[in-house]
């Protein structure tokens, strides 16, 4: 119970890899806010230990607003991690201005408001985690996904910023990076695989357990294995670093 008494929010909390992390924070004795757009979805999930709130993470004031309301009820927050995203992918001649602009809002820009107003109780304290979800597709690409890849490029280049920006203080910022995550977006993705090419949807699920280098999907506790271990006292000199979740190497 090495988080008992640490208040942690996560965004995207109600499903798949969100609902994991704060399954494993509250295991290990945090008090965990969950946000989402559905409150009807947050509400089901919640177990003892998680609080749901209503949360867009493009709308930056509602980001400032909802944030501070959990510090409100539950003091500041000491562990951030910024899940929330849309993974939807569009050949370059087929990506508009508004499709570009939609990506960059959710991955990118909210993950921005979201540990930006985090740190701003966070500051008021003696110890502090910042972990982001980012992608293998922020590490190397991915075609027909290039907003979403380059939303996760940046996501990466972001952390990597704040990390030096508190370096040697008691604030570590780090993202993960995991590969194909056996969530509801393999579903959607599934079908619209099926659906552009034509292919069967065991064939278009194949499409993405072959891109992890074991040929499986990824559970989502892997992942939240990783960002307990990212909170765990004794990882204070991991910082600005990238966990990547993939398989084997890329």
């Amino acid at each position: 119970m090495y988080l008992k008494g640490k208040h942690a929010i996560v965004t995207g909390g109600g499903t798949g890899i969100g609902l994991a992390i704060a399954r494993a924070l509250v295991s290990e004795g945090a008090e965990v806010t969950i946000t989402g757009r559905r409150i009807e979805v947050l509400k089901e999930v919640a177990d003892p230990g998680m609080h749901p709130l209503v949360m867009d993470i493009t709308d930056e004031a509602q980001v400032r607003d909802v944030t501070a309301a959990a510090v409100a009820a539950r003091g500041p927050i000491q562990i951030c991690v910024a899940n929330a995203g849309i993974a939807e992918g569009r050949k370059l001649h087929k990506t508009s201005g508004e499709f570009w602009r939609k990506i960059m809002a959710t991955n990118l820009d909210g993950s921005f408001y979201t540990v930006r107003e985090s740190l701003h109780s966070m500051l008021g304290t003696d110890w502090g985690r910042v972990i982001v979800i980012s992608s293998i597709t922020g590490l190397r690409g991915a075609g027909g996904a290039g907003a979403y890849s380059a939303s996760k490029h940046g996501v990466i280049g972001m952390v990597r910023s704040f990390a030096e920006d508190f370096i040697g203080g008691p604030y570590t910022f780090n993202s993960i990076c995991p590969g194909y995550v056996d969530t509801p977006i393999v579903t959607r993705n599934t079908d619209s695989i099926k659906d552009r090419t034509g292919v069967s949807a065991d064939e278009a699920r194949d499409v993405m357990v072959n891109i992890n280098r074991h040929k499986r999907l990824i559970k989502p506790e892997e992942v939240a294995a990783a960002a307990l271990w990212l909170c765990n006292p004794l990882c204070e000199s991991v910082n600005g670093s990238e966990v990547e979740i993939a398989g084997g190497p890329l």
